[in-house]
């Protein structure tokens, strides 16, 4: 048992408080209210477009859509998950809707990479590897893709993912299974330059 697990759950009900207070005011049309719900979650929205995407432009258009949308879909919050949930299923889906619209695949951000390539000692030859791993995430399927920008650039649960993706946790665990076993096959030639 984890005796700081009572100090953290103490912790996230005052924070729990103020979320739904700051909710109720936003569905009530209260603009302040939505203006820092927007500055609360603006970073991490944008995060997940970006890495989605590899495109900032893309990336900023997918989350000021998402907030405009948002602001009159807020009375459609159930509560039946967290709000942070539903905010990042509803940009995973603005995610998805964007590539079906453009349907074209692009990298993810080199400045979130996994630890596995952060060994290499040469800046030059670390990009050159961080660009091919890019490249080996972006053609990934995008069940799979997605998933790894979740769980490697957001740092979510499975649990969390598997709310936002709205499949099981297990589903989540195989989706990463297959994305590190399909990013090691393609990126086997790496390990021979170092």
């Amino acid at each position: 048992m984890n005796p700081a697990a009572p100090m953290q759950d103490h912790v996230r009900q005052p924070q729990q408080q103020q979320q739904q207070a700051l909710l109720a005011a936003c569905i009530g049309g209260d603009r302040d209210a939505f203006r820092d719900l927007f500055l609360n979650y603006q970073h991490r929205v944008y995060s997940i477009a970006l890495h989605y995407t590899g495109d900032p432009a893309a990336a900023m258009d997918i989350a000021q859509d998402l907030f405009l949308k948002l602001y009159s879909a807020l009375a459609t919050f159930r509560q039946e998950s967290s709000f942070e949930t539903w905010l990042f299923r509803l940009t995973v889906n603005s995610c998805h809707d964007r590539h079906r619209k453009q349907s074209r695949l692009v990298a993810l951000d080199e400045s979130n990479l996994p630890a596995a390539i952060d060994s290499a000692t040469d800046q030059a030859d670390r990009r050159h590897r961080a660009r091919q791993v890019q490249r080996c995430v972006a053609e990934l399927p995008e069940e799979l893709r997605m998933t790894v920008i979740l769980r490697y650039t957001e740092g979510l649960s499975y649990e969390e993912i598997s709310t936002i993706l709205a499949c099981p946790a297990g589903t989540v665990a195989s989706r990463l299974n297959r994305a590190h076993r399909q990013l090691a096959t393609r990126l086997e030639h790496l390990k021979e330059g170092v």
